[in-house]
């Protein structure tokens, strides 16, 4: 059995963690792409926000959130690192969930690292396994262990979880370029994380301007916005099963300069009729407070004010037909 390393902030790089800041060359700057796996609500989009500082990744209490590749941008004096935002991968029952796989595999093929993320909170199970086994046949391409939520265990359970983590990979015959707990709700070691995923980039120029924080289109970014709005207070019912779709986004005609207006018309599709009255609520109430909330994080998101036009539309079954997954935008 190999020896484990284990990352906490106090600790030295290792010898074969990349060159300490004081003997860097100037000019020596890398740039690449991270992925975050795991299973569903495994803490990996609340971990890119805490990384990138700002709100760009969908994040709710349900699995299966996130939909697209949302990709969040960490800009460093020595670095960029770009975070690829995938679905947790998980066995596909639709078609939906199938192209979600491709996605994740396709993804994992074109970085140039993956951090695995499993919350200290809940034992390894079989979906953990199911993606170790998966990230055991991409030999080239450096895989880190993130262990999240470390803020809701003691240390003798976080303890246990980083030996049951080390001995995972041992299991599957690789092993771990860096085993590293954290808490990115307490932020605790964040900036470590990013510290040992940067010397496994390699070296070039930044890809992206430096305001950039995701090369995601305004208009996804909002249609996850009103998503994720219309997710929250639904929590018996298929996450699934909504789909937002922004129709337009234009300026407001007629406006002073200094008044600008949005306007942006969206629909929230769902599957069936009897979703309709969940999604829209007693006399339109649950609709207008999805609007109220979506509204004031697009207004955030765009530093401008905006009115939000929202419509629930019923798209049948629309998870397992191939016409509407594309019309919806999979």
């Amino acid at each position: 059995m190999g020896a484990m390393s284990v990352r906490t902030q106090s600790s030295e790089p290792s010898e074969g963690g990349g060159t300490s800041h004081a003997i860097k060359a100037v000019g020596d700057h890398r740039a690449g792409f991270a992925c975050f796996v795991g299973r569903p609500n495994a803490g990996k989009s609340t971990l890119t926000n805490a990384l990138v500082g700002q709100k760009v990744a969908i994040t709710a209490n349900q699995p299966q959130t996130t939909r697209h590749t949302v990709r969040g941008i960490v800009h460093r004096p020595d670095a960029q690192l770009i975070l690829v935002d995938t679905p947790g991968l998980h066995k596909p029952r639709t078609l939906l969930g199938e192209r979600l796989n491709d996605i994740v595999r396709t993804t994992w093929a074109e970085v140039d690292v993956i951090g695995f993320c499993l919350p200290a909170n809940e034992k390894l199970g079989p979906g953990d396994r199911f993606i170790a086994k998966e990230l055991a046949s991409i030999k080239k391409t450096p895989k880190i262990a993130i262990v999240t939520k470390t803020d809701l265990v003691d240390g003798k359970t976080l303890a246990e979880q980083l030996i049951a983590v080390d001995q995972l990979g041992q299991e599957l015959g690789f092993e771990w370029a860096e085993i590293i707990p954290v808490s990115a709700v307490g932020d605790k070691q964040v900036n470590l994380l990013a510290d040992l995923i940067v010397p496994l980039l390699p070296e070039g120029p930044a890809l992206y301007p430096e305001g950039d924080l995701t090369d995601e289109p305004e208009q996804v970014m909002v249609a996850e916005l009103i998503r994720e709005a219309a997710l929250e207070g639904v929590r018996d019912e298929l996450p699934h099963s909504i789909a937002v779709v922004v129709e337009e986004m234009i300026p407001r005609e007629d406006r002073p300069a200094d008044k600008p207006l949005l306007d942006i018309h969206a629909f929230v599709y769902i599957e069936r009729p009897s979703q309709k009255g969940i999604i829209i609520g007693p006399k339109g109430k649950r609709l207008k407070e999805v609007g109220i909330k979506s509204r004031k994080q697009i207004e955030a998101l765009l530093g401008t004010p905006v009115f939000l036009d929202l419509h629930v539309k019923v798209a049948k079954d629309w998870q397992r037909d191939p016409r509407q997954l594309r019309k919806l935008g999979f």
